[in-house]
């Protein structure tokens, strides 16, 4: 057998005392894709963060290329051979897609001036290359999470690395760019380019892992090679403990508190008449960019649409902003938690208070006993993993990250939530508390709209499905008639009945 590629012994790190990664050994072999399989919180974002160069380990060794190194920054792990794609976006808004491809490393021509017209061809040969469509000088900020996905993957693929890191890779594309995404590592593995694959979708590992490392509470549990993986029940590994399928249990509607009627904003959408029931869980399903998020968008004030009537509790309604909706009762957990959903500098306590800060402040003046209460009582209610409430939410994990995104909603009272991709990137057991919070949500007279890619998600969770194409309501479906077929056959175009 080759040798390894890389080889970890011993890597250890803590932060604030609390130990994330306990005596770590690891070995990633050329041409090979290594799978790593953990709850949210066991150490697998610290450990990739530590191979790349964001953070020092606290003892350990790292060998790449069969020498002893030592990062200190990303960039000389770059330069080393090691690429990253880390779940959470990192390229820069304001730049095209061609700057931030070579973002650091730009041709240059004259010795002094930026080759703007070479970036802008090797983007394409690149795109051309990986099979995907990269236009080079839209903007970033004018991409949806899906495309800018395949530009942080194009801008990894681009720098010729030996070892590629993708974290949550697939977790914003559609089937069909999953399936490009899949060509892409395949290829690299035929160039002999080591993988290391982070995903809670287990089928994809099945489909790719050549070897696979659990890790829990920080600690390697077991690495299984080919036939072996098979032997395993990976979940029970992972978590400690055997994790049931979860399905909601039939509900009975209450009142219509949600209307919406001819909603459109072209070309996002057109059309669009759907109604929320009390007590409800509503999904909308459709392929990537069949405008579920932006009619959400619409319905809480970030962008009126064109034309529509909205009916809340049967009073017209229509909010010219996000602070009119959240006064209405409604909450919003975008798709992007890390740049809508929380602030990453603040803390967990400052998180789940802001929503309710104008209500619960005398004069202007924040009190702080309500403040420290509630976000105790919700840090407890939603076991969101933090070493205090004054814990900066960057530091958490991305599962964390979320209940935090959620429970500053419930700690708000909100009647209606709009959660968008309200599971992605989470691993089975948050995934499992965060289906009980909403079950209790709507116990209580909560109501839910569910935009979620994962169609197993949709039709476990939902009890009412409107299914979206091409920016419009292509049908809607009771659960008790809702397949994986149905709802594919209306999001790619087929027409109901």
């Amino acid at each position: 057998m080759a040798s390894p590629l890389l080889q970890l012994r011993g890597i250890s790190k803590s932060f604030s005392g609390i130990k994330v990664l306990d005596n770590i050994d690891l070995d990633v072999y050329p041409g090979e894709v290594h799978a790593l399989l953990g709850e949210n919180g066991a150490g697998k974002s610290t450990l990739i963060k530590i191979i790349s160069g964001v953070y020092q380990r606290d003892c350990g060794t790292i060998t790449f290329k069969q020498k002893p190194v030592e990062f200190t920054n990303t960039r000389q792990a770059l330069d080393a051979g090691i690429s990253v794609i880390h779940q959470e976006l990192s390229l820069i808004q304001d730049l095209s897609v061609a700057e931030n491809i070579f973002l650091g490393r730009e041709p240059i021509k004259s010795r002094v001036f930026i080759d703007k017209e070479k970036m802008v061809s090797e983007t394409i040969a690149i795109a051309r290359s990986l099979g995907i469509d990269l236009k080079p000088w839209a903007m970033v900020r004018d991409l949806n999470v899906a495309e800018q996905q395949m530009v942080e993957i194009a801008k990894a693929v681009s720098c010729n690395a030996s070892l590629v890191i993708m974290d949550e890779p697939t977790s914003s594309l559609s089937d069909r760019e999953t399936e490009t995404l899949f060509k892409i590592i395949k290829r690299l593995k035929k160039d002999n380019v080591a993988v290391i694959y982070i995903s809670h979708r287990l089928k994809e590992l099945e489909e790719l892992a050549d070897r696979l490392t659990i890790l829990r509470d920080g600690k390697l549990i077991k690495t299984m090679v080919g036939e072996e993986m098979k032997k395993y029940n990976w979940v029970s590994l992972m978590v400690g403990r055997e994790i049931k399928d979860f399905s909601r249990k039939a509900q009975k509607p209450g009142e219509v508190i949600l209307q919406v009627k001819d909603f459109t904003d072209p070309p996002k959408y057109w059309d669009i008449n759907f109604e929320l029931r009390q007590g409800e869980i509503l999904g909308i399903a459709g392929l990537v960019g069949a405008g579920r998020t932006e009619v959400l968008q619409g319905i809480f004030g970030v962008k009126k649409p064109k034309h529509g009537s909205l009916y809340l509790n049967g009073q017209k309604v229509l909010f010219n902003s996000p602070a009119e909706a959240i006064s209405n009762g409604i909450g919003f957990v975008p798709e992007d938690r890390r740049l809508q959903g929380v602030i990453l500098a603040q803390s967990v306590k400052d998180n789940i208070s802001l929503p309710s800060l104008y209500d619960k402040s005398n004069y202007g003046f924040i009190n702080f006993l309500w403040e420290n209460q509630v976000s105790e009582d919700y840090i407890k209610k939603m076991r969101i993993r933090t070493p205090s409430a004054k814990t900066i939410v960057k530091n958490l994990s991305g599962g964390n990250q979320q209940k935090v995104a959620l429970a500053r909603w419930l700690a708000a009272h909100a009647k209606i939530l709009f959660l968008d991709e309200p599971t992605r990137g989470i691993d089975v057991n948050a995934k499992a508390e965060i289906y009980n919070l909403m079950n209790s949500f709507t116990s209580e007279g909560g109501s839910i709209i569910m935009v979620s890619s994962e169609l197993p998600e949709i039709l476990s969770m939902s009890d009412r499905i409107v299914v979206m194409h091409e920016g419009r309501v292509a049908g809607i479906l009771d659960r008790h008639e809702a397949s994986e077929e149905k709802i594919m056959e209306l999001a790619c175009g087929k027409i109901a009945g």
